[in-house]
């Protein structure tokens, strides 16, 4: 299998070239790691300092700067139909990353569709839009990678039809059952009887179901659409300094610079006495 090649550069003035590359380097072991003896997709993420860097041939994802309209934020098709995705700019920018990257690994295109029982009762078999980070994707339950905060993501298990004990629905083994949906979380599917799509939403203190209507195909794909109707602010304007999950994250990056700043001086001083030897 062919594996897919993402490139994630950022266009915000200023950043960090170190930061993109921890971020590349984060998300190209959770994707080798986490994510592709799961879903059996293999990817490669190289980080890039200038978007006019990237080869063609890569997916690139594009972080920017203040992306306030609805639905800009995300996986799209550029206008030769292959997916890029736009990544806010925030504190937690690398847990975005990370569910864009998830979501359009699992679903490039944004209308890939898993037949199944509707959560509604009484709705009968819909078909569920696959969206891997959705029903998980609150901060609390995010998790890290050398330090760098990243998302939670669903396993092919949670569309079965039925629950298993022992069964891994996602990857931090945070969902429990199949169709789950998680506080901060939302799933989407489509009923065909009505055509209308539907959400499952966990937003506030109770579940709530919502009737987006029929899809408008002039916004791009399924996904893109919805997007634009769900407001998911720990991803579209980033974590808070004072949150919980991202001050742990933190945390996790500084104690993991403390391990990696000896080893670069060891490194150091090897390669000078090599010099020196060679001399």
């Amino acid at each position: 299998m062919l594996p897919i090649n993402l490139a994630l550069t950022s266009e915000v003035q200023g950043h960090d070239p170190s930061d993109v590359a921890r971020v590349a380097a984060a998300l190209q072991r959770q994707a080798t790691r986490d994510f592709a003896p799961i879903w059996n997709i293999s990817a490669t993420v190289d980080a890039f300092p200038r978007l006019e860097d990237v080869p063609v041939g890569y997916w690139p994802m594009i972080v920017e700067t203040d992306i306030n309209v609805p639905g800009a934020a995300g996986v799209h098709e550029d206008k030769d139909g292959q997916p890029f995705a736009l990544i806010a700019m925030s504190d937690s920018w690398s847990l975005t990353a990370s569910h864009e990257m998830l979501e359009m690994l699992a679903d490039p295109f944004g209308r890939r569709l898993i037949p199944g029982t509707s959560p509604k009762r009484g709705q009968g078999r819909v078909e569920f839009l696959v969206e891997v980070c959705d029903p998980c994707e609150a901060a609390d339950l995010a998790y890290t990678v050398n330090g760098v905060l990243v998302s939670d993501f669903y396993t092919p298990h949670f569309f079965d039809p039925t629950d298993s004990p022992g069964t891994r629905y996602s990857y931090t083994g945070a969902l429990t059952k199949a169709r789950q949906v998680l506080r901060g979380g939302y799933l989407s599917w489509h009923d065909p009887a009505s055509d209308h799509w539907w959400q499952e939403t966990f937003f506030t203190q109770r579940r709530q179901y919502r009737d987006l209507g029929v899809f408008d195909a002039k916004s791009g794909s399924v996904r893109a659409w919805i997007d634009a109707q769900t407001d998911h602010p720990g991803i579209d304007q980033g974590l808070r300094k004072t949150d919980a999950s991202l001050k742990s994250a933190v945390a996790a990056g500084k104690a993991s610079e403390e391990a990696s700043s000896p080893k670069a001086a060891a490194w150091r001083e090897q390669v000078a006495v090599l010099k020196r030897r060679k001399g």
